[in-house]
């Protein structure tokens, strides 16, 4: 493949990662799907509904990811996820700020995103606080701070850092099969505990569950598959077109809100190209917005006052600060994350959901002060 091929392979990737994140957006819209709303109908009116849409988006995408690599689609192994190296305090550390931020802020890095397309200005503010703390996390104060403290703190794993690659390793089974019989086994569970709920059998809860696992899914297609090219003309390695990381990428929204912010202030500098992460989102809110008009649900919302100007301000930066440390958001290490069965994922996550829980109690605390 020469140049011209490649530059038009590129094009190809991004108006699929495009088209797939839009679909996202809609979806979300549609069922009101939100990680943090699933967190709180559990604190508060004790509602599993929600988290089993979670549950079966997570199913749905591990069996996706590992199924194409049974086929032999895409390399299971060359994703951020795969690392043996378990950066597990980052990960909680990490996961504890976003949970807590994205309660303040009233939703997590893809709700926000959601929320813009219909017509949310606060959301829109989080936005650029979040996307500004999380270039700061990736390379400018923070990232000093990150990389001298918690990212030192890690475990090394000989064996790789998701179950697949323990299975291969202790069990001598091919990578293919571990995967595949590790997703059957733990995304079917998922799957099955989400259709055990009787109100998330609803052609919503359904849509929510399937249809987003399915997206993160195609996405893992479009970055690890279309978007692959076994030898670059210039470089002669090969190459994940379009990637932030050079690796293969799903979707996953703090890191490339700051890569949005980035790419617009930048635009004249011709080294600043589009990447799977800008496009993303970009997608998630134009979905969100197309969904919103044909319900009749869009709204212009600003902020009630001070106080909730200022919890949304410091929920943003924790999201943008949390995020990056814990490499992934709600979708980032949630989804996408969970859905390559890795150690670090399921550490992020949990921070995640212990964060939340703490920012519901912070929220009951100052309602009781009032």
């Amino acid at each position: 493949m020469d140049l011209a091929g490649i530059q038009t392979l590129q094009t190809t990737v991004l108006w699929a990662a495009f088209a797939a994140s839009c679909l996202f957006g809609f979806i979300a819209q549609r069922t009101q799907f939100c990680t943090m709303g699933a967190v709180s109908d559990i604190v508060n009116m004790g509602s599993w509904t929600r988290m089993r849409m979670w549950g079966m988006a997570v199913g749905v995408a591990m069996i996706g990811f590992y199924g194409m690599g049974w086929l032999g689609w895409i390399d299971t192994g060359k994703t951020i996820y795969s690392s043996g190296r378990i950066i597990w305090l980052s990960a909680l550390v990490g996961g504890l700020l976003f949970g807590f931020g994205m309660v303040l802020a009233s939703g997590c890095g893809s709700k926000t995103l959601v929320r813009i397309g219909a017509g949310s200005l606060k959301s829109l503010v989080v936005f650029f606080v979040m996307g500004f703390f999380a270039f700061a996390t990736l390379r400018g104060v923070f990232a000093v701070l990150r990389v001298n403290t918690v990212d030192k703190v890690a475990v090394d794993i000989a064996a790789g850092g998701s179950v697949p690659m323990w299975l291969t390793q202790f069990f001598g089974f091919a990578p293919d099969v571990s995967g595949l019989v590790a997703a059957l086994l733990v995304g079917g569970a998922l799957m099955f505990w989400a259709l055990l709920g009787r109100d998330f059998r609803t052609p919503d809860g359904l849509l929510a569950g399937v249809g987003l696992g399915a997206v993160i899914a195609w996405m893992w297609w479009i970055s690890g598959h279309l978007g692959f090219v076994p030898e670059h003309p210039e470089t002669l390695e090969s190459v994940y077109l379009a990637t932030n990381s050079g690796r293969m990428e799903s979707l996953t929204f703090t890191a490339p809100m700051a890569y949005l912010l980035d790419w617009l202030i930048f635009y004249s500098d011709t080294s600043k190209a589009l990447t799977l992460g800008v496009v993303t989102v970009v997608g998630v809110v134009v979905g969100s917005f197309v969904q919103s008009l044909l319900s009749r649900s869009f709204r212009w919302e600003g902020f009630r006052d001070t106080q909730d100007t200022a919890l949304h301000l410091a929920g943003a930066a924790c999201m943008g600060v949390g995020g990056v440390t814990a490499m992934g958001c709600t979708v980032g290490q949630g989804l996408s994350g969970l859905s390559t069965l890795s150690l670090t994922s399921a550490i992020a996550v949990t921070g995640i959901m212990i964060g939340a829980v703490l920012g519901f109690r912070f929220q009951i605390w100052l309602l009781e002060r009032e």
